[in-house]
């Protein structure tokens, strides 16, 4: 190895931290402006960055804000897929969700700090980035309907059938996470009733996705 390289892992981890680094810079700003008032140009000027090097980081503007969820897109596709061998894929997902919740994971609307609070709050007023959530929505039923495929077989729109209603489940509850800690509840009160929810949710998706229960 020639001395002063940087190895591979070392290589991706700097390049995570600089993704880090410029969405974290462009929601400050995003927040503090709003999103329709902050140019590409300005976020790249707050990441010491040219604005080349920044699209070269991020596709678009939308994406420098949706970073957050880059890790979530495909996660309940890798909960399937690394689950151990006999357990269902329900099992695995209610468990999933149900460990999200105890750690007040953001993704299932289960926590009221004031950071997470303010960047939802700019995500949903922002039809920009709205629209973009649908996309994300989708490509991630889509790695989910491909994940219960492989590992419960059945037919390829059962499957998706079944990835869109475990993912609408998991959006549902999070939304009703959110809407009671935005009417001022704080995330520990609200965290019996949001673990109780979840698992009369996943009993009802039981009842009806017995291929994957």
């Amino acid at each position: 190895m020639t001395i002063g390289n940087d190895s591979p892992g070392l290589r991706e981890r700097k390049k995570a931290q600089r993704y880090q680094d410029i969405s974290e810079a462009a929601i400050a700003l995003f927040l503090k402006k709003g999103y329709d008032k902050v140019s590409v140009a300005e976020v790249a000027a707050a990441a010491e960055i040219s604005k080349p090097t920044l699209f070269r980081y991020f596709a678009s503007k939308e994406d420098l804000v949706l970073h957050r969820f880059a890790d979530h897109e495909d996660e309940a596709a890798r909960v399937v897929v690394d689950r151990p061998a006999k357990r269902p894929a329900l099992d695995a997902l209610q468990r999933h969700f149900l460990d999200g919740l105890e750690r007040h994971d953001p993704v299932t609307g289960l926590n009221d700090a004031p950071g997470v609070l303010s960047y939802l709050r700019l995500l949903y007023s922002t039809p920009a980035l709205v629209a973009r959530l649908y996309g994300y929505q989708g490509r991630s039923e889509d790695a989910l309907a491909d994940a219960l495929l492989a590992a419960h077989g059945g037919n390829a729109l059962e499957a998706r059938l079944a990835a869109g209603q475990i993912v609408s489940v998991r959006r549902v509850l999070a939304e009703e996470n959110m809407r009671r800690i935005r009417a001022g509840e704080s995330a520990e009160e609200v965290w019996p009733d949001a673990v109780t929810s979840a698992n009369r949710a996943f009993a009802q998706l039981r009842s009806g996705l017995a291929r994957y229960a």
